[in-house]
């Protein structure tokens, strides 16, 4: 799987995808910061990269319906604060290399991960 990370997220995400054997790119790396959502979402399907964000935009499954594009995991944090994000998402980290990632929301909560688009 290949992986996009937002602007929004430290650059420690990419680095613990890269870690686990992951093809990750940040939009910072691409150049891709201040950008629209519209223009990542197409990068990602362009490059086929599962876009990991903050942005909350993303979980609209009307303009963003995962089996359209590579897969989107939300990240809800009740503090976005580095420590917070990073240990958040070491936490789901397991289940990505486990669990069908593709054509799929994840929207990753403090105690549950929903997971959208199956329909």
């Amino acid at each position: 799987m290949k992986f996009k990370t937002d602007e929004n997220l430290p650059e420690e995400i990419a680095y613990l995808l890269r870690e686990a054997s992951y093809d990750a790119m940040s939009v910072r790396e691409q150049q891709f910061g201040g950008e629209d959502d519209s223009i990542i979402a197409k990068v990602c399907l362009s490059e086929n990269r599962i876009l990991v964000t903050l942005d909350d935009d993303f979980s609209d499954i009307r303009t963003y319906p995962p089996k359209n594009y590579p897969g989107f995991i939300v990240l809800r944090v009740h503090k976005q604060d580095k420590f917070t994000i990073i240990n958040a998402f070491k936490k789901i980290l397991p289940l990505i290399q486990k669990e069908f990632v593709e054509h799929l929301l994840w929207i990753v909560e403090p105690h549950r991960i929903r997971v959208r688009g199956e329909e």
